[in-house]
């Protein structure tokens, strides 16, 4: 304690409360949308901001003081967005059963350090066509709410609750585990390695996924590394010396942990907010997330047309079998990067024997 009150600066307090303030102005409003989408309770929804908000705080806090490096913890936007479509379908209660598992194979991947290896191997214009196909239905859902007014309402979809099926469980699990693994610890561990901090990836994936895991019964669907904004924290605007940064995060958690206890009446403010209107602001808050990722996607030329193909299924939002789109937009992608691979070989060969 007295070398966090020795350490501590006012512009790393600061940056850590911006930081903070900004996970909620965007994603908490994604988080409402989910919930309302399936028709989850006041009580229901209390609990789940609770939950994200006290594990961000307590394990945000920790890991930067067991490391003393401004690990900012989050939850996962994309994993957010993945629920506005697939929560309805599935329900509560296979969802939590998803988030289990989910947060069990990415604590067997961190313990097991195959991190950097599944990232090694997975083609980057896959992995961000999916997640831009995710987020794609929030980006026109500005649009469609336009012409709605001016009573800006929606209507609410109907909210049907389905048997438990482990079937449906995997189907979000696996893809919300690549979407953690993709869209949140990587740009995150970049974030830290890009600003001079050579923390390991695996125990803060592990202690990410353990944290999940005991919060999942309360609604928390998955912790993350911060990337946006952990940039805030691992700065100058922080702190000169980056020894002293890690405060920012601190500040940043105990800020959460506020915030995380006034989390019903948080939810009664959102409340007050017409449906459309939260669909609106949930499409703008991720505009900038929908652009970097289609933009990876098409990076790679090698890997442009399974990185589209991705995206396309995924945004289409078809369900087969009781599987969700972002598995099929997985899946299809990489059987077409596949067949692609196969292919190049050939074109290669016939190019050789062409006088």
């Amino acid at each position: 304690m007295k070398t966090l009150i020795k350490d501590s600066s006012l512009s790393a307090i600061v940056a850590g409360c911006i930081a903070t303030m900004i996970s909620y102005a965007g994603p908490l409003v994604i988080i409402f949308h989910a919930a309302e989408a399936a028709g989850l309770s006041h009580q229901q929804l209390s609990s789940w901001v609770w939950a994200v908000s006290m594990g961000s705080a307590v394990l945000g806090a920790l890991l930067s003081l067991r490391y003393r490096v401004p690990v900012v913890i989050a939850w996962s936007i994309p994993g957010s967005a993945l629920l506005v479509s697939a929560l309805p379908q599935l329900g509560l209660e296979q969802a939590v059963g998803a988030y289990l598992v989910a947060n069990l194979l990415l604590l067997m991947i961190g313990i097991s350090g195959a991190f950097d290896r599944i990232i090694a191997r997975l083609p980057g214009s896959i992995a961000a066509g999916m997640q831009a196909g995710i987020l794609f239905s929030f980006g026109i859902e500005v649009f469609r709410a336009l012409p709605v007014q001016p009573v800006l309402e929606l209507a609410s979809p109907q909210w049907v609750t389905p048997q438990f099926s482990l079937q449906a469980v995997f189907s979000l699990a696996l893809p919300m585990v690549l979407v953690a693994l993709t869209g949140q610890f990587m740009p995150g561990m970049a974030v830290l390695r890009n600003a001079g901090y050579p923390t390991p990836a695996s125990p803060l994936i592990s202690a990410s996924a353990l944290a999940g895991a005991l919060l999942a019964p309360f609604g928390c669907h998955g912790l993350n590394l911060a990337a946006v904004t952990a940039s805030l924290c691992t700065g100058p605007e922080a702190h000169e010396n980056p020894r002293r940064r890690y405060v920012a995060a601190v500040a940043g958690s105990a800020l959460y942990l506020l915030l995380g206890i006034a989390g019903a009446t948080l939810m009664s403010l959102f409340a007050a907010f017409p449906a459309a209107l939260v669909a609106a602001l949930a499409g703008l808050a991720l505009y900038g997330a929908i652009s970097e990722a289609l933009a990876r996607s098409l990076a790679e030329p090698a890997e442009r047309d399974a990185g589209l193909f991705t995206f396309l299924v995924t945004a289409s939002g078809v369900a087969f079998l009781g599987l969700s789109a972002a598995f099929w937009g997985l899946l299809f992608g990489l059987l077409a990067h596949a067949l692609l691979r196969l292919r190049q070989p050939r074109a290669r060969e016939v190019l050789r024997r062409t006088p």
